[in-house]
Formats: C-alpha cells, sequence, structure tokens
C-alpha cells in the first residue's frame, strides 16, 4: 500500500472547511451566535444527522464553540466561531470573490441543488445560499 508521508497543512485546512455544508455553515456563523434550529432553518435541505455531524467536525477541527446550558428545564445549545473560525472568514470571501472573477473559467459546475427541499406547495421555492 503506498502511502502519503507528508502532510501538506493547506490539505488539513481543506479538511477543515470542505464539503457541501461547512462553508455555508460557517457563513451562517459569520452573523453571529446561532442555535441548532436556527442554523437548520437558514439551511433548508440539510439534513438533522448532517447538521449535528458537520457541527462536531467544525467542534472537533476548533473553528466552532459548542455552548449547552440549561434555559429553565430546556437545554438549549449555541454555536458560535471561536478566534480560529473567525480568521476563516477572510479566506472564505476571498475564495467567493476570486469564484465570482472566474466565472467564465469554472469548466465543472456544482451539483444541481440535490440538498434542498421542494418547497411547500403554495410557498414560492427557497434559493440555496451561494
Amino acid at each position: 500500500m503506498n502511502t502519503k508521508s507528508v502532510a501538506c497543512e493547506v490539505e488539513r485546512l481543506l479538511a477543515v472547511i470542505g464539503g457541501r455544508w461547512k462553508l455555508l455553515l460557517l457563513r451562517e456563523l459569520f452573523d453571529g451566535p446561532r442555535r441548532h434550529g436556527e442554523l437548520r432553518r437558514a439551511l433548508p435541505g440539510i439534513s438533522q444527522k448532517v447538521l449535528t455531524a458537520q457541527l462536531a467536525d467544525l467542534v472537533l477541527d476548533g473553528a466552532v464553540h459548542r455552548e449547552e446550558r440549561l434555559v429553565g428545564r430546556v437545554r438549549q445549545v449555541e454555536y458560535s466561531l471561536t478566534p480560529f473560525g473567525l480568521r476563516l472568514r477572510g479566506l472564505i470571501e476571498q475564495m467567493h470573490t476570486v469564484a465570482m472573477d472566474n466565472c467564465q473559467h469554472l469548466r465543472r459546475t456544482p451539483e444541481p441543488t440535490r440538498h434542498i427541499r421542494p418547497p411547500k406547495s403554495g410557498a414560492a421555492p427557497s434559493s440555496p445560499h451561494p
């Protein structure tokens, strides 16, 4: 078996932000702390299982802080960006700018919005966040 002996730090960083939902979750947290339900409503199409797993990954990687508190008899969980997570904002914004400035050069397009839930009858279609 051929294994890679040198780990690239950029690859480690890409693992933190890689995936369909992590960038979108980080973007939602750029506006401030959010509760689990708020994040789920902000990202139509994300399943409960995937949301929980992606948030757990971001916490494990040190980009997101998870705070659990008891309010009365109700347990509330809130997610916020760590200092590392806040530093990712500039990188993500630069990536967005490069993508927008070079759309004509990007040959591949993301898969159609297969993760987006169909709108309820009579409701306006929801659009995925860029």
